[in-house]
């Protein structure tokens, strides 16, 4: 059995859609649902049970499991780059997961977890998934801190050899239509044009960017879940290692593609960047690929203007999700 936690989630649900599409379906789903509509995304997925993510951990701890194995893919966290409750970032984000992989250790369970491109910052360090470079960084935000907290507990106790770590740059792509603020802005940019026609981007504060030229390193979901489960594929790979596309694109870009996707000319308002974001800001992120290229992963990657284009005329403008 291949357990998927956060798995009713974006990246989650977007895991078990590609296990499905593989003919697999021993899968058991752990997240929790709440309130918000992420329950949709589970709608079209095959899957053997789903589990509360507090039962789940319980289980664990008890070591009372009654179902084999094979692999963990551990995808909850809270993900939200604003959370302030510095506690439960520490609990839900690191604590979840040292437990998690503690048991997975013990039993011999393949281990995949969710670390972030948060961890680096601002970039001054550079965007490279070398291990021997962890210690340098600087996240900016708690979320940042909380993947970069258990990044630095695999290092310090020796496990980074038995496990894998993905840090995924910006992905966007069905699926993340719960997430709120959290939603890519490729989402929120079409909810602007649908009802607007303008899409508002944030004003630059960095004399080395334009409006709009701030960059980041944009990645198609689909493409993230195939270099995820390529550690699933092949266990005789191990470390932490970057999940993006590679190459930095602007704001511009992005929304550019968008338009284009909807068949709308371009229209732009740029707005000012909120106060509450302006130490907390990123204006450059690319994902060296050098590492998990080096693992083996040499399939294509989308790029920015086909995964738009999929992701508008296939998923947004149909209202579907992965799975239907």
């Amino acid at each position: 059995m291949i357990v998927v936690t956060g798995g009713a989630g974006f990246i989650g649900s977007a895991i078990v859609w590609k296990l499905n599409s593989s003919g697999n379906d021993n899968i058991v789903i752990v997240d929790e649902l709440g309130t918000t509509d992420k329950w949709k995304n589970l709608v079209g997925l095959k899957f053997q049970e789903f589990i509360h993510k507090d039962d789940f951990i319980s289980a664990v701890v008890d070591d009372s499991i009654d179902f084999p194995i094979e692999a963990i893919i551990h995808m909850g966290a809270n993900s939200s780059t604003t959370e302030r409750d510095a506690d439960h970032l520490f609990s839900n984000n690191f604590l979840y997961t040292r437990e998690l992989a503690n048991y997975c250790l013990s039993k011999d369970i393949r281990f995949i977890y969710a670390s972030s491109a948060a961890t680096y910052g601002d970039g001054s360090f550079g965007f490279n998934d070398d291990e021997s470079r962890l210690e340098t960084l600087r996240p900016l935000n708690m979320y940042g801190y909380s993947k970069q907290l258990f990044d630095l507990w695999a290092k310090r106790n020796n496990v980074l050899n038995k496990i894998v770590g993905i840090k995924y740059f910006n992905v966007y792509g069905p699926n993340e239509y719960h997430k709120g603020d959290m939603r890519s802005v490729v989402h929120k940019a079409f909810e602007q044009v649908r009802d607007t026609g303008i899409v508002r981007l944030f004003k630059s504060l960095n004399t080395n960017y334009k409006d709009g030229a701030q960059m980041r390193d944009f990645v198609y979901v689909k493409d993230a879940v195939d270099m995820t489960l390529h550690f699933l594929e092949h266990k005789d790979k191990h470390g932490i290692y970057n999940v993006g596309s590679g190459k930095a694109r602007t704001w511009i870009d992005l929304v550019t593609a968008l338009f284009n996707a909807v068949g709308k000319p371009v229209n732009i308002e740029f707005i000012d960047l909120p106060e509450n974001l302006r130490e907390k800001y990123q204006y450059f992120t690319e994902a060296n690929l050098t590492k998990i290229k080096s693992a083996g992963y040499n399939k294509p990657l989308t790029s920015l203007e086909d995964g738009v284009s999929d992701y508008v005329k296939n998923y947004l403008l149909k209202n579907l999700y992965l799975g239907y």
